[in-house]
């Protein structure tokens, strides 16, 4: 076990599997019935968000466009559990807010060089702690 510090933006506590996006991230381009990513040119296609821990370096898309994925997610049960960003947006972050999900920035370096792909983490994001719980 191993824990690493980071900055709350939106409060809560999860648990749960990593999936890291090497590309920026837009909600709008997840199929809100599966919570599979449809964006052809992106890292992460093919692959489910849902009841993922999100870790991306930013989003993209308009302000309207990252809402209404985000909430199109949240109301099929099919948003990432919580999420790590290394550059929040405005919107972004007022999304996360609103839809009650955690999400953190600032995460420590180390955590970027030790988390992989299905590693399990608890992400506290009220007191900004990310504790890597080991792999899958």
């Amino acid at each position: 076990m191993q824990e690493f510090k980071c900055h709350k933006i939106s409060e809560g506590i999860v648990t749960g599997e990593v999936l890291i996006s090497k590309d920026d991230f837009c909600f709008y381009l997840v199929d809100p019935k599966t919570g599979v990513v449809i964006e052809k040119q992106h890292c992460l296609y093919g692959q489910c968000i849902a009841n993922k821990i999100l870790v991306f370096p930013n989003g993209k898309g308009s302000s309207v466009v990252q809402a209404d994925g985000m909430y199109q997610l949240k109301m099929t049960g099919m948003e990432p559990k919580g999420m790590i960003i290394k550059n929040p947006d405005t919107t972004l972050v007022a999304s996360a807010i609103i839809m009650e999900a955690p999400l953190v920035d600032k995460a420590e370096a180390a955590f970027y060089e030790t988390i992989k792909d299905g590693d399990i983490i608890t992400l506290n994001a009220t007191e900004g702690r990310i504790t890597w719980e080991g792999e899958r």
